[in-house]
């Protein structure tokens, strides 16, 4: 089980999920929004509520948080993308640190859409509830 977990609001998740199953070819990656059904029942932690400004990745019942999930991601669609791990060596703090500032300014950067995204006919099998 390969699943990406994106604030459903933010237009750049959104554009990140529209390119990863465009390049995702064994379209082994499915994908669910923060404020949906999915993560609710796994991601939620009954002492705090999900961080909608965090990407998460499930993987294999490994949860990746942030620059970690998206290098393994990328590193997971594999091809030329498979070099992204070599960004692991890059020391979490400064990832994060970059990934975070985006995070934070990602609406005003972006734009924020008034609904979460509707999957076409072809995507509706890999966009969980």
């Amino acid at each position: 089980m390969k699943i990406v977990f994106f604030d459903g609001y933010c237009s750049l998740c959104n554009s990140l999920v529209d390119w990863l199953m465009r390049i995702d070819k064994t379209k082994e990656l499915q994908f669910a929004s923060l404020q949906g059904t999915t993560a609710s029942r796994l991601l939620m932690q009954a002492t705090s509520p999900l961080d909608v400004d965090t990407v998460i990745y499930l993987r294999n019942e490994v949860k990746y948080e942030r620059s970690a999930a998206i290098l393994m991601v990328l590193s997971d669609i594999g091809g030329f993308w498979r070099l992204a791990r070599f960004f692991m060596l890059v020391p979490k703090f400064i990832r994060d640190f970059i990934y975070c500032f985006v995070a934070k300014n990602r609406y005003w950067i972006f734009g924020k859409r008034d609904s979460c995204r509707m999957p076409t006919e072809d995507e509706r099998e890999r966009l969980l509830p």
